[in-house]
C-alpha cells in the first residue's frame, strides 16, 4: 500500500494547505470530525514518532511550535491540543508520522483528552516497571 501522507507531500493527492517548510506539511484534516482540525507531518517518510531521526523530529515540532503559536497570537484561538499515536496498539491509523493539532477556543466544546477507566497498578509497582537508565555518550 502506497502511503496517503507521502502522495499529499508530493501533490499526488490535493490538499488544503496551511503552512509548509522544505521538510514539513501541516494541512486541514479532510475528515470533518472537528472544526480547526490540523494534521502536520514530515515530508520525509517516517512511521512514527519512535523511527523518527533527531533532526527530522526537531524540524517537526518547530513547525507544530510555530503553527500553534501563530493561530494563538494571530487568528483568534486560545488554545491548541496537541495529539500523536506511535504504533496500532496506541490507536495510530495512518503509518507516516503525523502530530494532531485541533485549535480551540473557549466555549466551543472541544475536549480531546481521552476518557480514562482508572489505573490498575499502583504508582509503585508502575514506578517499577518504567524504570528507564540514563543515556550515555
Amino acid at each position: 500500500m502506497k502511503c496517503i501522507f507521502c502522495a499529499i507531500t508530493s501533490d499526488k493527492i490535493p490538499s488544503q494547505k496551511i503552512f509548509e517548510t522544505e521538510q514539513t506539511l501541516v494541512f486541514l484534516d479532510h475528515s470533518q470530525e472537528v472544526d480547526y482540525h490540523l494534521l502536520a507531518i514530515p515530508k520525509k517518510h517516517v512511521k512514527n514518532i519512535l523511527d523518527c531521526d533527531k533532526e527530522t523530529l526537531d524540524q517537526l515540532m518547530t513547525t507544530v511550535q510555530y503553527v500553534a503559536k501563530y493561530c494563538v497570537d494571530n487568528l483568534g484561538f486560545e488554545g491548541v491540543d496537541i495529539l500523536s499515536a506511535a504504533g496500532t496498539a496506541a490507536g495510530q491509523s495512518i503509518p507516516h508520522f503525523h502530530i494532531h493539532l485541533i485549535l480551540c477556543k473557549s466555549g466551543d466544546g472541544i475536549d480531546a483528552w481521552p476518557r480514562f477507566l482508572g489505573a490498575k497498578l499502583g504508582p509503585e509497582e508502575q514506578l517499577k516497571a518504567l524504570k528507564i537508565p540514563p543515556v550515555t555518550r
